[in-house]
């Protein structure tokens, strides 16, 4: 996996610990630590768009957070398992694989000096 798509998972990840402290945060430390985690996720995915497709590399970072963050809320925050979220959430990964099986290597123009 090149570095630009590690920095969008990477990113996704953090995003999955914002969204999350978002819902859960209650004190000074909780909330500064969501902002620290939105800070760097979006440092991350910024970082990602230097080498891949903004549109893609977005859909590819938010369908990675909303996966994870539901997940996150089933197994550790004791949301309710419904079967069809699930395959839904399977559709939305299956999505997010393709637009990455994709997306070739972008071309850069040369600039004349």
């Amino acid at each position: 996996m090149n570095r630009a798509w590690f920095l969008v998972v990477m990113g996704a990840v953090l995003e999955v610990g914002w969204v999350t402290g978002l819902k859960h945060s209650y004190d000074i430390l909780t909330w500064g630590g969501t902002i620290i985690l939105l800070i760097a996720s979006f440092v991350l995915f910024t970082k990602a768009t230097a080498g891949l497709p903004v549109g893609t590399a977005y859909a590819v970072f938010t369908g990675l957070g909303t996966a994870g963050t539901v997940l996150l809320e089933i197994v550790a925050f004791g949301e309710p398992f419904k079967p069809m979220k699930i395959i839904l959430i399977l559709v939305l990964l299956t999505g997010v694989i393709g637009l990455k099986l994709v997306t070739g290597k972008p071309e850069r123009e040369e600039v004349a000096a």
